[in-house]
């Protein structure tokens, strides 16, 4: 079995030079113990990822028994007219679950990690209506789904606003190559904070694997 990773740069494997900036998906490997193939990419939408024909990649590779684990949503809501929440967002999810079951493979949709945004002691939330869209999506098609929303927003408020920056990319002048005069992104995590997310991904799908077998997904939803 292996795991078949579609979604943006909070997804993707760091890029050479830009170390220790990493998407969870980069660090996914050391907590399964199957294969893991990555296909994300840094400002992927749903609709580029079609377009560009990264779908199409994975999906050769794609067997039975294989999961796709597919989130999107930081970049499509920059393009509300043509992937609206409720639109041509959802569309894309849903025709990209339609072709993995296709192939008798497993889709999980993820809701998207949370921007850490402080407001106080609790995080703002910045995706709109883009998760719920997921939820709802993921209810109808019965499709297991890890809400990283939920958890992401946990983890930050819990860490608290000092200690959970250390999961993000905030890197002081001088301590990376690629940013000398430093960081300071709360969206993009650095690979400690990469990890922390793909260990809570692998126990999700350790926990839709132990409930299913070799059986389809039911359509759980995994949160904090």
């Amino acid at each position: 079995m292996t795991y078949h990773l579609a979604g943006d740069s909070t997804v993707a494997p760091m890029k050479a030079g830009e170390e220790p900036m990493a998407g969870w998906g980069e660090c996914l490997d050391e907590f399964v113990s199957e294969e893991v193939r990555n296909h994300a990419f840094g400002g992927a939408t749903t609709e580029s990822f079609l377009a560009s024909g990264a779908w199409d990649a994975l999906l050769t590779d794609v067997v039975p028994g294989d999961t796709v684990v597919i989130q999107f949503g930081h970049n499509d809501q920059k393009q509300p007219e043509s992937l609206a929440s409720r639109g041509g967002y959802t569309d894309r999810l849903h025709r990209m679950v339609s072709e993995v079951r296709a192939r008798g493979a497993r889709p999980v949709l993820c809701t998207s990690c949370e921007r850490r945004w402080f407001d106080g002691d609790r995080v703002t939330p910045t995706h709109g209506d883009y998760p719920n869209a997921v939820r709802d999506l993921a209810a109808a098609d019965g499709v297991d789904l890890i809400d990283l929303t939920a958890f992401t927003t946990w983890l930050y408020e819990d860490l608290g606003d000092e200690a959970s920056a250390r999961l993000l990319s905030h890197y002081a002048p001088g301590e990376t190559a690629a940013w000398p005069d430093g960081l300071i992104d709360d969206t993009h995590f650095r690979v400690e904070g990469a990890r922390r997310i793909a260990r809570f991904v692998a126990q999700c799908l350790r926990a839709i694997e132990r409930r299913d077998g070799d059986q389809p997904a039911k359509g759980s939803t995994f949160t904090a």
